[in-house]
């Protein structure tokens, strides 16, 4: 039997996140708790109703601030516990409570920007005069304005947050919670399998039997919720389109792509130039793929395999930190230092354990450090996940240094951009650091199946079979599992091709991932990796500064995306970043397609 994954209480505190620097204590996280909805009532007594002049204005708004920050503290404490065990009942119960108490204060405080909105223009104008650091404030405040519903109903839908929240909620039981995915044999051996065994292990095996077999085992055991986990998802993308359709818009995609302040032009060309232009450069790299391993057939399952596994380099967390030091050395001592803070901090949860989701995340919240959860298995794969979470960070903490807490948070058009720079600079440390043609070619193929492959093909394939998803629901049609594994399916077959062979279970990929819950969010991972290839590639040219993508990574929600990208050079208006990043990827694909020859002379 292969070695089981510990439960969470007999994993060692070092690997572990420390959400005391959040609240020291349990007793003190009650009380803040506790106390939070008395604070907003006393908000409430004080300013509803009586915004009539700047300063008073001024006053709410950073009264508001300071009640906003307190409640993301009491998000991250109350929530972070259950992504690290799923099966910790109290960390659920603590969860649920928190979610309760939180949906309850956003009611009590919807007066408030229900109240903004309703102040004239010339009013905002004069608060923007005085304080200039809430000029992107007062953009969202006149542009939700539109969308604005009655008071009482806004309040009533705070209310309901958890309630919207559900779906997501009950995908993320069915998967993590409550599927058993048992065990699989190969060769007389049996094999231990979990979600995220199988996404962190499993599914990058250089054993081509373990690899399918566990894809199979996978599968077979996901089939048996796909059922559950459609009715959730029609539901959340039925709330969606209520919640548009009350709001004014014609499309849930307009209303989507609202809060990302991006046309859908942006969001349509990112999909279709990939879906087109991309495609042919990754069949020609799986292809490549699949002679270099000697394959029978490119199956689905075989697609994360590397192209030189026996060349994987092990990496503990120890030697991550000198990968920290050298490869973000170009973004200056200053940054990496606050990075490497990371580490003594522990801001980073780096356990292998049972209940843990899959994946990885970064949570930044006002005021405090962010948080990131990974799972470290000892690749060099993981340090490309570490790298990525730690641009997220970084944006994180220069963006809340540099701005007040209404202006704080990015576009989530922009959000991908600083995680996936951090990885192009891990990948060009990499590949400086040796004349070896094998470990150029490995570092290549590593940029190509972690990042881009990830963000470019895995997310950007969510985005289109979601964006068509989304039309069934726009035009008043509904879907069930049979419907959401079709339109998987043909997603797949359009982009792949004939170069790859989609066995069952490849359709059930719509049941893999939570960002499906989380809007038009997919779709975003290729964007930031256009505005952070573009970017990476004019500093490395010398026609940027890295000066520029600083200030950028500083900039929070100050700018609308095409304002904030042309501080870091890029001009998201045209297609040029995203035609020269496929031609990047093209040329960097037949670099490797070279090396192999000149390996194998």
């Amino acid at each position: 039997m292969a070695e089981k994954l510990k439960p969470r209480i007999d994993i060692p505190e070092e690997l572990k996140w420390d959400l005391t620097a959040i609240f020291e204590t349990q007793e003190e996280f009650e009380k803040a708790a506790e106390q939070l909805p008395k604070d907003v009532k006393i908000f409430a007594d004080k300013y509803s109703g009586k915004l009539d002049n700047v300063e008073l204005l001024i006053e709410a708004i950073q009264a508001y601030e300071a009640l906003m920050a307190k409640a993301s503290h009491l998000e991250q404490y109350g929530i972070l516990p259950v992504s690290v065990d799923i099966l910790d009942s109290e960390a659920q119960q603590q969860a649920r409570h928190v979610s309760n108490v939180l949906a309850n204060v956003s009611a009590d405080l919807s007066f408030f920007n229900s109240q903004i909105q309703e102040i004239e223009a010339a009013t905002l104008n004069q608060l923007i005069e005085k304080e200039p650091n809430y000029t992107s404030f007062v953009r969202k405040i006149k542009a939700a304005k539109k969308a604005k519903l009655d008071s009482n109903v806004e309040k009533a839908l705070a209310q309901l947050s958890p309630t919207f929240e559900a779906p997501s909620e009950i995908f993320e039981q069915a998967r993590s919670a409550d599927a058993d995915y048992g065990t699989f044999e190969v060769d007389g051996k049996e094999y231990e399998l979990s979600f995220v065994l199988y996404e962190e292990v499993y599914m990058y095996h250089k054993n081509p039997k373990i690899r399918r077999a566990a894809y199979d085992q996978f599968n077979k055991v996901l089939g048996q919720y796909q059922n559950v986990v459609a009715t959730a998802y029609y539901t959340h993308l039925q709330s969606e389109k209520t919640l548009a359709t009350m709001r004014g818009y014609d499309s849930i995609f307009d209303y989507l792509l609202e809060s990302q302040e991006v046309s859908q032009d942006l969001y349509h060309r990112q999909i279709d130039m990939i879906m087109n232009d991309f495609a042919p450069v990754m069949r020609k790299f799986v292809t490549h793929l699949k002679e270099v391993h000697g394959l029978d057939k490119m199956t689905y399952a075989d697609l994360k395999v590397d192209l030189d596994p026996d060349y994987t380099t092990p990496i503990t967390i120890e030697e991550s930190k000198d990968l920290v030091k050298n490869a973000m050395a170009p973004l200056g001592e200053k940054y990496v230092n606050m990075i490497l803070r990371s580490y003594p901090e522990r801001w980073t949860d780096f356990a292998q354990n049972i209940g843990k989701r899959s994946g990885a995340f970064c949570s930044t919240t006002y005021g405090k450090h962010p948080y990131v959860m990974i799972t470290w298995t000892g690749e060099l794969t993981d340090a490309y996940t570490l790298f990525h979470e730690l641009g997220h960070a970084g944006q994180g903490v220069l963006s809340n240094e540099n701005n007040p807490l209404t202006s704080a948070e990015p576009s989530l058009y922009l959000i991908e951009g600083p995680s996936t720079f951090n990885e192009l600079l891990l990948t060009d440390y990499l590949q400086n650091k040796s004349e070896d043609p094998r470990m150029e070619r490995s570092v290549l193929s590593k940029m190509i199946s972690k990042t881009y492959f990830h963000n470019f093909v895995t997310h950007l394939l969510e985005a289109a079979y979601q964006r068509e998803v989304y039309k069934l629901i726009d035009a008043g049609k509904s879907f069930d599992a049979k419907k959401l594994s079709e339109i998987k399916r043909s997603i797949l077959e359009q982009f792949w091709g004939d170069a790859v062979e989609l066995e069952p279970g490849a359709e059930l990929t719509w049941m893999r991932q939570i960002h499906y819950y989380m809007g038009l969010y997919p779709y975003t991972y290729s964007a930031g990796l256009t505005i952070a290839t573009q970017a990476f590639l004019k500093i490395k040219s010398g026609e940027e500064k890295v000066d520029g993508w600083l200030e950028f990574l500083a900039l929070g929600g100050q700018k609308v995306p095409a304002e904030a990208t042309l501080v870091a050079g890029v001009d998201i208006t045209t297609d040029r970043p995203l035609s020269d990043t496929i031609k990047y990827l093209d040329q960097s694909v037949d670099r490797i397609i070279e090396l192999t020859g000149e390996l194998n002379n």
